[in-house]
C-alpha cells in the first residue's frame, strides 16, 4: 500500500511495533561509541585550527592558545547542559529541528534541519578524506589513489551501518577506546616532562609562524575561537538520535551526552596545556597532534600508535552522521517535508533509505573534491553552528513557557550559549566565505525551499484524498474488465477466469496492424477463439501505426465515455519467469500497455502474474 494514503504526520506502515528490537538499540556506552566519533576525532584538528589562526600574531599569539581553548571548553559545557535538556524535552530526537519546530515555527525549524543535513553530509566527506590523508601521509605511494580509497572507506562504513546501529557501535568501540586512551596517555606523560622528548617530526619542515606578526586584538582572538569551535561538531548527534537508545532512552542518551562532554573537554584542555608547555609552533606538512605525540612520547611505537589511531578514528568518525541523519530524515518525513520512504525502518532498526541517501551524496562530494580535505574544510562546521544557535534560542522560549523550578537560570544559560554560537557562526561564515562557505549560504535556502515544495505536494495530495475527513460510504458499480490478448494459452484462460471473478462483464481485446503477417495472425486467433468459445467476446482494435498501448487506452476511453457509470478495469496477464535473468527474454508488452492506460485513462490496472515455476 502506498504511504501516500497515510495520514499526514503519522509514521507510515512498515515501522516495527514499539518495544520490539530493543537488543538492536544503543546503551550509553555503545551510544557514545556510535555517535561521538565526530566529536572525539575533532581533537585532531580543533587545537590545530586555533594555533594556525594565532600564528598570525607570532610566538606571542600562540600564548593565547590555552585561554581560547578554555573559552571553547566553557561553550562545550553550555552546549552539553543545553542538549541534555533537549534530550529530556524532546525524547523523539531531532535536536535543534525538534526544538525549533515546537517553539520557533515551521520555517525556522526547516532552517535548523537544513543546516544539520548539510553538516552531517559534509562531516562524512571531511572525516573520510582526513582519515585517508593521514594514511597517504604515512604511505605517500597511495596518494594518487586517494579518491578510490575514500570511496572504499565510505562503502565499508555504509555496509556496517546497513547491518544496524548496534553492530556499527560494537565495531567502533575498540578504535574509540584506543584513540581516547592514546590521547590521555599522551597528555599525562607530557605533563610530567619539562621539555620535549623529541622534535624529529617537525625537523626540516618550514614554520608557518608569521614573520610580520600582527597585534593580538579582539578580532584575532574571536577568529581563533570560531575556528577552534570546529572541535564542537558532533555534540548534537546524541540529541538527534535519542530513539536509537534502549529504554530508558532519555537517561541513557543524557549519560552518553555528559560523558562525551567530559571526555572531549578534558582532551581539548590537556592538549592545549601541552602546546603551551612545549611552545609548539605550526609547521608545514606536520599536524600539531603529531608534534605533541613526538614531544610527549618520543619518536617511537607510541608515536605511531597515536598516528594510526587518529587516522582510523578520523575515517570512522563519519559514523556519527550515519547514526544521526537518518533519524532526522525520519522526523522530516513524518512531518511531510521529505518523501515518506525515509520514515520506513528495515530490520535491526535501520532507516535504510536515509543511510543510502547519505552515502550517495557523500560519494558525490568525494568525487567533486577529488578526495582532497582542504576543498571541503571551508564548508564544514557552519551548518552545525546555525543549528546550535537555533536550538539555544528555542530552549530559552521553552523555559519561559514551562516556568519550572530554576527556569530563569536555565534560560540565562541557553541565552548565553545562543550569543556565543551566534557570534561564532557569523565570524566563521565571514572569514571562510570566499574559501567556499558561500556554497553553504546558497544551499541552506535551497534545501528549505525543497522541504517546502515537498510539504505543499503532500498537502495537495491530502486534500485530494480527503485525509482527516470521513469519506462517503462505499457503493457497488457495474464493472467491465478488459483483457488484452495476443494468443491462446493457459495464461489467457487464467486471465479470463480472474477477470470473470472481478467484474460483471469481460471483454478480450487484441490489436491488429495492417500488414499481411499481422492480419494472418489475427484471423488465426479469431478462428481459434471461435473454436474455444470461452463465452467472452474478442474485440478487434485496428491501428495503422505499430503501437500496442495507445489503441487499448483509446478503447478504454470509448467504453468510459459510453458507460460513464461503469468501473473499467484493465487486467494485463504476464508470465513470472523461474530465473531472474529470464526477464530479459520477455517482450515487456505488459509494461507498455500498463504505462499507456495509466497515463491516458483513469481505469483500474490489474497485472496478473502467471508463475512459470
Amino acid at each position: 500500500m502506498s504511504v501516500l494514503t497515510a495520514e499526514p504526520g503519522a509514521v507510515p506502515a512498515g515501522e516495527e511495533p514499539p518495544d520490539t528490537g530493543e537488543r538492536h538499540r544503543l546503551t550509553a556506552v555503545t551510544g557514545l561509541a556510535a555517535l561521538s566519533l565526530d566529536a572525539m576525532a575533532s581533537v585532531a584538528y580543533g587545537p590545530e585550527a586555533i594555533v594556525l589562526v594565532l600564528a598570525a600574531a607570532g610566538a606571542h599569539g600562540l600564548g593565547y592558545t590555552l585561554p581560547v581553548t578554555l573559552a571553547i571548553a566553557a561553550l562545550l559545557a553550555v552546549l552539553v547542559a543545553s542538549y541534555r535538556q533537549v534530550i529530556a524535552a524532546f525524547p523523539d530526537g531531532g535536536g535543534s529541528y525538534a526544538v525549533a519546530r515546537t517553539h520557533l515555527g515551521a520555517r525556522t525549524s526547516l532552517v535548523a534541519a537544513a543546516s544539520l543535513v548539510l553538516d552531517y553530509v559534509l562531516n562524512v566527506a571531511v572525516a573520510v578524506t582526513a582519515g585517508v590523508a593521514a594514511l597517504t601521509s604515512a604511505f605517500p605511494a597511495l596518494y594518487p589513489h586517494r579518491l578510490w580509497i575514500c570511496l572504499a572507506v565510505l562503502v565499508l562504513i555504509t555496509g556496517v551501518n546497513l547491518r544496524g546501529i548496534v553492530e556499527s557501535a560494537k565495531a567502533f568501540i575498540v578504535p574509540t577506546v584506543v584513540f581516547v586512551g592514546a590521547i590521555f596517555v599522551l597528555i599525562v606523560v607530557g605533563l610530567f616532562r619539562s621539555s620535549p622528548a623529541s622534535t624529529v617530526t617537525a625537523a626540516g619542515h618550514a614554520s608557518v609562524l608569521a614573520d610580520n606578526a600582527s597585534t593580538i586584538g579582539g578580532l584575532l582572538l574571536l577568529k581563533a575561537f570560531a575556528s577552534g569551535c570546529a572541535a564542537l561538531t558532533g555534540v548534537e548527534a546524541i540529541a538527534n538520535a535519542v530513539p536509537s537508545f534502549r529504554v530508558p532512552r532519555v537517561k541513557r542518551a543524557q549519560h552518553a551526552e555528559v560523558a562525551l562532554g567530559a571526555v572531549l573537554g578534558a582532551m581539548l584542555i590537556g592538549l592545549s596545556v601541552l602546546i603551551s608547555r612545549f611552545h609548539l609552533q605550526p609547521v608545514e606538512g606536520v599536524t600539531v597532534l603529531a608534534q605533541l605525540a613526538d614531544a610527549s612520547l618520543g619518536h617511537n611505537c607510541g608515536f605511531y600508535v597515536v598516528q594510526f589511531a587518529t587516522m582510523i578514528l578520523l575515517a570512522l568518525s563519519a559514523n556519527t552522521s550515519f547514526g544521526g541523519l537518518p533519524v532526522l530524515l525520519k522526523l522530516l518525513a513524518r512531518d511531510n517535508y521529505l518523501p515518506h520512504v525515509f520514515a520506513l525502518k528495515a530490520d535491526r532498526q535501520v532507516h535504510r533509505h536515509g543511510v543510502l541517501a547519505l552515502a550517495l551524496v557523500s560519494a558525490a562530494l568525494l568525487v567533486f573534491s577529488g578526495g582532497d580535505t582542504n576543498t571541503l574544510v571551508p564548508l564544514f562546521a557552519i551548518g552545525v553552528f546555525v543549528g546550535f544557535t537555533i536550538a539555544q534560542v528555542g530552549m530559552v522560549k521553552h523555559w519561559r513557557l514551562e516556568r519550572g523550578p530554576g527556569w530563569r537560570g536555565k534560560a540565562l544559560l541557553n541565552g548565553f550559549g545562543a550569543v556565543l554560537t551566534g557570534v561564532a557562526t557569523v565570524v566563521v561564515t565571514a572569514s571562510k566565505f570566499a574559501e567556499g562557505a558561500w556554497l553553504v549560504v546558497v544551499m541552506l535556502p535551497l534545501l528549505v525551499a525543497a522541504f517546502g515544495a515537498v510539504h505543499r505536494a503532500y498537502r495537495r495530495i491530502g486534500e485530494r484524498l480527503g485525509l482527516g475527513r470521513i469519506p462517503q460510504a462505499p457503493y457497488r458499480e457495474r464493472s467491465v474488465v478488459i483483457v488484452p490478448v495476443s494468443s491462446l494459452s493457459r495464461l489467457t484462460s487464467q486471465a479470463l477466469s480472474a477477470a470473470a471473478s472481478l467484474g460483471d462483464e469481460v471483454r478480450a481485446v487484441t490489436v491488429c496492424h495492417p500488414d499481411p503477417e499481422d492480419r494472418a495472425q489475427l484471423h488465426a486467433l479469431e478462428r481459434a477463439w471461435a473454436e474455444w468459445d470461452p463465452g467472452v467476446p474478442l474485440v478487434r482494435l485496428s491501428c495503422e501505426r505499430r503501437t500496442l498501448g495507445r489503441p487499448i487506452a483509446a478503447y478504454v476511453r470509448e467504453v468510459t465515455a459510453a458507460e460513464p457509470a461503469t468501473q473499467v478495469t484493465v487486467l494485463i496477464p504476464e508470465t513470472e519467469p523461474e530465473r531472474l535473468w529470464q526477464r530479459l527474454l520477455q517482450n515487456q508488452r505488459g509494461a507498455v500497455v500498463a504505462h499507456a492506460v495509466r497515463r491516458e485513462t483513469d481505469a483500474v490496472i490489474c497485472r496478473l502474474r502467471f508463475r512459470l515455476s
